[in-house]
C-alpha cells in the first residue's frame, strides 16, 4: 500500500539534492518526506517562493505542508533541530504539526559534539555524527524516544506505513552521497551511514515499494574534507568560485576535480538509478571547459553539447533511457 520514490546523491554530495526534493515535492503529491540517514551534518539549499533556505535535519516536505519525518536511519541532534524549526516558523513556514521525528531514531549528545571536534583525520563537519552512529552500534546510545524534549515530535514508522493497512506514497530524501557511504564511499574518508538507495528502506519499508530512484550528480565533483582531491590547475579556483563551492554547513570551500565516469556509473547501478539529474552545466560553460576523467584518461570536449552527449551514452549502457538523464543550471531554482 505504500510507494516510494527515492532521492540519492552519486557523488560526495552537495550535488542540489535539496533542490530536486523540492521540485518533486512541488510536482506530485505525497503523503510523506522522510529524511533516511544522516544527521545535522547535511545542509540542503532550498529556494522556495523566492527565498533562500538551508536546512540540516528538517525534510523538505514542511514546506508544502506535507508529513515530514526523520527516519530512525538518522541521528537526531535535538538542539540543533530546535533551532532549525524555530528559524523556519520564523519565516512563515509552519512546523508545528508537520514535523516527526522517528521514536527509534539515535540522538547526538553533547558529549558525541566535544569527541567529534577533535577529528584531524577525515575531516568531519564535527557535528558528533561518528560518535553517535557508533554508540548506536555499540548498543550504548540513546533513542529518540528517551528524550523529554522531543515528546511532542515522535512517531512509530511501523505503525504509520504499516497499521491500519494505510496508503502512502513517500518522498525519502538522502543525505551525503555515494562516496562517502560507510559500505561504498573511499573508506575511511566517509560519513557513519548509508547513503545508498537501499538505506531508505532500511527506514521500514520493504523493497517492492520502491518506486522511481532519483540520482542526484554534479557535472564535475566536489569533496569537503582532509584526502587530496583537488588537482593542481587554475581552472578549479574559478569552478569554485562560479560555482559557489562552500560548505552549506560549515562553510568550508570544497575541493573541485573533473566528473569520475566511472564512478557514476558505478553508483547509478548500485543505486538502481532510474532518473539523473546532472547540476550546474552552466559553471563549466563559464569557464569554457568541458573534461571528464574515466581512470587516468581525461576525456576533452569543444563545448557542453559533446559533454552531455558523452554522458547520455555511457549511462545509457548502465540502464538509463537518454530522456530521463537532465541536465541542471544553477538558476533553475525549482
Amino acid at each position: 500500500m505504500t510507494k516510494l520514490d527515492i532521492i540519492v546523491d552519486l557523488q560526495y554530495g552537495d550535488s542540489g539534492k535539496g533542490k530536486v526534493a523540492h521540485f518533486l515535492c512541488k510536482k506530485n503529491k505525497y503523503t510523506h518526506v522522510m529524511r533516511y540517514n544522516g544527521g545535522a551534518n547535511a545542509g540542503h539549499t532550498i529556494f522556495h517562493k523566492g527565498v533562500k533556505f538551508v536546512t540540516h535535519q528538517i525534510p523538505v516536505g514542511v514546506f508544502f505542508g506535507v508529513k515530514s519525518i526523520i527516519g530512525p536511519g538518522c541521528v537526531v541532534d535535538p538542539i540543533v533541530l530546535k533551532k532549525e524549526a524555530a528559524e523556519l516558523e520564523k519565516h512563515g513556514i509552519k512546523v508545528k504539526g508537520r514535523l516527526f521525528v522517528a521514536k527509534n531514531a539515535h540522538i547526538v549528545t553533547e558529549a558525541h559534539k566535544h569527541e567529534d571536534g577533535g577529528d584531524k583525520k577525515i575531516g568531519t563537519t564535527k557535528r558528533g555524527i561518528g560518535p553517535a552512529y557508533r554508540d548506536k552500534f555499540a548498543r550504548i546510545g540513546v533513542r529518540a524516544e528517551s528524550v523529554k524534549s522531543l515528546k511532542p515530535y515522535l512517531i512509530d514508522v511501523y505503525e504509520e506505513f504499516h497499521g491500519g493497512h494505510k496508503k502512502a506514497t513517500v518522498l525519502c530524501e538522502g543525505a551525503q552521497g555515494f562516496g562517502l557511504d560507510i559500505d561504498w564511499g573511499d573508506y575511511p574518508f566517509v560519513t557513519s551511514s548509508h547513503c545508498l538507495s537501499g538505506g531508505a528502506l532500511l527506514n521500514g519499508f520493504a523493497p517492492k515499494t520502491a518506486r522511481d530512484v532519483w540520482g542526484i550528480a554534479k557535472v564535475y565533483e566536489t569533496y569537503v574534507g582532509q584526502k587530496k582531491f583537488e588537482p593542481k590547475d587554475p581552472v578549479f579556483p574559478k569552478i569554485r568560485e562560479i560555482g559557489e563551492e562552500y560548505g552549506a554547513t560549515t562553510g568550508r570551500p570544497r575541493q573541485c576535480n573533473w566528473l569520475d565516469i566511472e564512478l557514476l556509473e558505478r553508483a547509478v547501478r548500485l543505486n538502481g538509478v532510474t532518473h539523473l539529474v546532472l547540476s550546474k552545466m552552466d559553471v563549466l560553460d563559464t569557464v569554457g571547459v568541458w573534461k571528464v576523467r574515466e581512470g587516468k584518461k581525461i576525456h576533452i570536449f569543444k563545448n557542453g553539447a559533446g559533454l552531455r552527449a558523452f554522458v547520455r551514452a555511457r549511462l545509457k549502457k548502465s540502464g538509463i533511457p537518454e530522456r530521463n538523464v537532465h541536465f541542471s543550471v544553477s538558476k533553475d531554482k525549482i
